[in-house]
């Protein structure tokens, strides 16, 4: 079965991307009193007296607008009602009706889709003579919210759902066995993050601009391609610290590290013009401390001169900045033209095949006894470093506990030893590994 998708328009700043939060019951778009912060299409997945369908915050719907960063906002939130069922038109109590608001109306109708006018900010009983402002938009009812208060949402959400009930039922061939990977799209400000998924995607799912900052919530786009599922969430530009400035930009940072904790594996987007700096390593340095599958994309390929040393050029200077991340392959594309793109794929699949490993503990142990046996352990305070028992205890990323008599007698370079050594006996050489040492504990 299909699932069904909900829609929130309107104009800037009427409160859509709060309504959003309410109803997902989490803070995933990002709110500030700043007209146009949501820019994208955010999409989430939410429930409502038993219906599960998608939920899309929308960019701020200004019909008339010639501004360029406005009309992708409109062509965005357009291409977003033309994916809905049901169409929530959230207008602001306080402002009144607009003119904006009757030309906006008048483009939804003509989708010919069920519309719930709901007028936000009535935070207060006294303020419910309000929503007769709105009559003019020639509904029968119009639902009066606050969103920030959390008020007539739950009247809001029983009309969805019934107008989710009476959808005629469509069937899909699309439901496909097994997990979707998930793939943090990291990088700095204006590398192509967003123009990357959109060659992948071979559509404008996203809103490209050269403006650096354009994407700022972390947009989750879920792609089929030969048969397996991918999850795509594109994430602001990080940075540098001293940079950061207001809390919209903050809220940024902490938005894309959180894609990022919920992702398998991320891209790393460089810029082949500006090579490897100092803030691309700190973004490195996010992904690898969350332990997840990197390649390091090397973008905008197309814009520099080269013969045949230079990709092993920029390969040295990636592993002289990013030490910690040698186990994460590099690849040199344009994300505007599509040259080597496709190649990213077979990457994916397998760094996910090595990031979800599990290995039977028979053979790690027996593995492991080979291991210490072509190359012992120093000794720590004059005695024997012992391992007893080696096992599996995570994937994602492949996680290892030692049971050993002194682990702070494992020299971090023996540990190094035993990462390399595991990487090769388990081709494991694409995915970050992490390796435990705990004390058996002593009978009796």
């Amino acid at each position: 079965m299909r699932k069904s998708v909900v829609s929130i328009v309107g104009r800037p700043n009427v409160g859509k991307s709060t309504l959003f939060n309410k109803i997902i019951g989490r803070r995933k778009a990002i709110v500030e009193d700043t007209p146009g912060v949501t820019r994208d299409r955010n999409y989430e997945e939410t429930s409502w007296n038993d219906y599960t369908f998608d939920l899309i915050d929308t960019g701020g719907f200004e019909p008339a607008s010639k501004e360029d960063m406005l009309s992708q906002m409109r062509s965005q939130t357009q291409l977003a009602v033309e994916e809905s069922d049901v169409i929530i038109f959230l207008c602001d109590g306080k402002e009144g009706l607009m003119p904006a608001d009757e030309e906006a109306i008048n483009l939804l109708r003509k989708f010919h889709k069920p519309i719930l006018p709901a007028v936000n900010k009535i935070d207060d009983p006294s303020h419910s003579n309000r929503i007769y402002d709105f009559a003019g938009l020639g509904f029968g009812e119009i639902i009066s919210v606050s969103a920030e208060h959390k008020l007539g949402i739950s009247d809001l959400m029983d009309k969805v759902t019934d107008c989710l009930a009476h959808l005629p039922k469509t069937e899909t061939g699309n439901d496909l066995p097994g997990e979707d990977t998930k793939i943090a799209i990291i990088g700095r400000p204006n590398v192509g993050k967003s123009t990357l998924i959109n060659q992948v995607l071979k559509e404008k799912r996203l809103m490209v601009s050269p403006a650096p900052g354009t994407t700022r919530d972390p947009i989750d786009t879920r792609v089929e391609i030969d048969g397996k599922r991918y999850i795509f969430t594109d994430t602001a530009g990080i940075r540098r610290k001293g940079k950061v400035s207001g809390r919209l930009e903050k809220y940024c940072v902490i938005m894309a590290k959180k894609a990022m904790e919920r992702s398998d594996i991320a891209l790393l987007i460089l810029d082949a013009k500006e090579g490897v700096t100092a803030q691309d390593s700190k973004i490195a340095g996010y992904a690898y401390e969350m332990g997840r599958g990197c390649i390091i994309v090397i973008n905008k390929w197309d814009l520099v001169e080269k013969d045949h040393k230079t990709i092993e050029k920029y390969k040295d200077s990636v592993l002289q900045h990013m030490k910690y991340l040698s186990y994460a392959p590099v690849i040199s594309l344009s994300s505007l033209t599509g040259q080597r793109v496709h190649k990213i794929f077979p990457l994916i699949g397998k760094i996910s095949e090595e990031y979800s490993k599990q290995i039977k503990t028979s053979l790690l142990n027996k593995s492991f006894n080979e291991i210490l046996a072509q190359n012992p352990p120093s000794l720590y305070r004059g005695k024997p470093v012992k391992f007893y028992y080696t096992t599996q205890i995570k994937t994602k990323p492949p996680t290892f506990l030692c049971f050993v008599n002194f682990p702070k007698g494992v020299h971090f370079s023996y540990e190094r030893y035993l990462h390399n050594q595991l990487r090769t006996k388990f081709s494991l050489e694409n995915t970050p590994i992490r390796i435990y040492f705990r004390e058996r504990e002593r009978k009796g």
